[in-house]
């Protein structure tokens, strides 16, 4: 594995997303994100990533106050006082979507939470700003942009929570 100052992203099917970090270092740190929304920071060998010397389990919170500690505050200097804290996540669409075979407009994410779904990820390519018309499809990979809050409620809103 060569060094990534971007991490890769593994589908793990039926049970979620691995995203891996080979860092300058050489240390090899990985987040799986499961489709119930469970998180796994892991750390494994240099010479066998397949090998997990060590996992920690996250919970929803734990995984944001860490986001927040690896993420250097920015400050905006032409808006400095208001301070907005976005994130974004990967959300899958699975078989137990309701959401899956229907569209963008369907799920009416923006007014629902506030969030917004920026781009789809597909295994034939990306969809950069998907209209209210695109369709969803099973093992799509939502691109979702917003407050911890607003996310959080459009993966359980896609997951069928």
């Amino acid at each position: 594995m060569d060094h990534q100052a971007h991490p890769t992203t593994t589908p793990l099917p039926g049970i979620g997303i691995r995203y891996d970090l080979l860092t300058e270092a050489g240390k090899h740190v990985s987040v799986v994100v499961h489709n119930d929304g469970r998180r796994f920071l892991g750390f494994h060998k240099p010479d066998d990533d397949d090998e997990c010397q060590a996992s920690v389990p996250l919970a929803k919170g734990e995984a944001a106050a860490l986001a927040q500690l690896l993420v250097p505050e920015q400050i905006d200097p032409v808006r400095g006082e208001i301070e907005i804290d976005l994130v974004t996540e990967h959300i899958p669409i699975t078989t137990k979507s309701p959401y899956s075979g229907r569209t963008l407009g369907d799920t009416q994410v923006r007014s629902r939470t506030g969030a917004s779904i920026v781009a789809v990820l597909r295994r034939t390519g990306a969809t950069p700003s998907p209209t209210p018309d695109f369709r969803f499809a099973i093992g799509d990979t939502l691109v979702v942009v917003g407050t911890r809050e607003g996310v959080d409620a459009v993966a359980d809103l896609i997951a069928g929570g």
